[in-house]
């Protein structure tokens, strides 16, 4: 497991996966709603259920896939299979979905928090060693 203070963990067709919100599914939740604040209102206000639908694989795979990468990034010589959007599809019903969503809040949540603690925390300045 990782930083679980930025994470949540859910279970798809038995395996556990952590759901991680990086600098990288910022950018690409960013990319695709605008921003962090606009994602929950996508969510909740999904014009369909298959829409909602697609919308929590795509985010689930997007953080679940997050933890994996950063595994085949630190573990070179053993890398793990990213999920794909089908693989969640296959392995998840409808309604672990939904359960899902509050995980993708929770994770999402946390990151934030961590967030704001690390800004709270007083900033070290670099000292360069020229004796300036």
């Amino acid at each position: 497991m990782m930083d679980n203070e930025r994470s949540a963990v859910i279970n798809i067709g038995g395996t556990e996966f952590e759901l991680i919100l990086t600098t990288r599914a910022t950018k690409e939740i960013a990319r695709r709603y605008g921003g962090l604040e606009n994602l929950g209102e996508k969510l909740l206000k999904s014009e369909n259920f298959e829409m909602a639908l697609d919308e929590i694989v795509w985010l689930i795979t997007l953080l679940a896939n997050q933890s994996i990468l950063v595994h085949n990034l630190k573990n070179k010589e053993n890398p793990k299979a990213t999920l794909s959007e089908e693989d969640v599809e296959l392995l998840t019903s409808p309604l672990e979905l939904a359960a899902y969503k509050s995980a993708i809040t929770e994770a999402m949540f946390r990151a934030q928090s961590a967030t704001s603690k690390a800004r709270k925390k007083p900033q070290k300045t670099c000292k360069s060693g020229n004796g300036r």
